[in-house]
C-alpha cells in the first residue's frame, strides 16, 4: 500500500514538473529567438507566434492596478490556490486518473505562469490562433495546460453525471 501511495506521488511529481518544464523551455526560446513584439505567421495567418510580455492575468486583465495589489492579486493568491490544489491531488487517493491529471495540467499551469511573474515581472504569452470568424488572445504553454485541465475535469463530471440513475420521487408517476 505505501509502495502505491509513493509510485502515486512520484508520478504526480513527474508529471507537474514535465508540464512546468514544457511551459518554461517554450517560454525561454520565444524570449531569446523572437524579439518583443515580433511575428512570425503560419497555416495562411491563421496562427502567429510573437513575443508579448504581459503584465497582467488573462487578457492582461489586473494589468493596471497598483504593485501592492496587484502582489496579492497576481501572485500570492493564485500561489497559494496552486498549492492547495497539488496538496489536494497529493492527499486525495480516490480520485479519479482524469480528474489527477486535470488538476496537475491547472497546478502545473499555474505554477509556470507565477514563476515568470515572480522572476521575469511579467509572463511570456505567443501563440496567437485566428479561427475567421473568432480569434484567440495571446496565450502560452501554461495557458494551454490549465485549459485543458479544466476541460478534462468539466467532461469527466459531466460524463458522470449522465450515467448517474435518475432518482424518482415517491409517487410519481413514471
Amino acid at each position: 500500500m505505501k509502495a502505491n501511495r509513493l509510485l502515486r506521488t512520484f508520478l504526480i511529481l513527474f508529471i507537474l514538473a514535465l508540464n512546468i518544464g514544457c511551459d518554461q523551455v517554450s517560454k525561454s526560446i520565444v524570449r531569446h529567438k523572437l524579439d518583443q513584439f515580433s511575428e512570425l505567421r503560419y497555416l495562411h495567418n491563421h496562427f502567429t507566434l510573437s513575443n508579448v510580455e504581459n503584465t497582467g492575468a488573462f487578457l492582461s486583465l489586473g494589468n493596471s492596478l497598483s504593485h501592492p495589489v496587484k502582489l496579492v492579486v497576481l501572485n500570492i493568491l493564485p500561489l497559494l490556490a496552486v498549492l492547495f490544489g497539488l496538496g489536494f491531488v497529493l492527499v486525495k487517493t480516490n480520485l479519479s486518473k482524469i480528474t489527477v491529471l486535470g488538476i496537475i495540467l491547472i497546478v502545473g499551469g499555474g505554477f509556470g505562469n507565477i514563476y515568470d511573474r515572480i522572476v521575469y515581472g511579467s509572463v511570456t504569452d505567443f501563440m496567437h490562433i485566428n479561427f475567421v470568424i473568432f480569434q484567440t488572445g495571446v496565450f502560452n504553454v501554461a495557458d494551454m495546460s490549465i485549459m485543458a485541465g479544466t476541460f478534462m475535469i468539466l467532461l469527466e463530471a459531466y460524463l458522470k453525471k449522465k450515467k448517474e440513475p435518475e432518482i424518482k420521487e415517491p409517487g410519481s408517476l413514471s
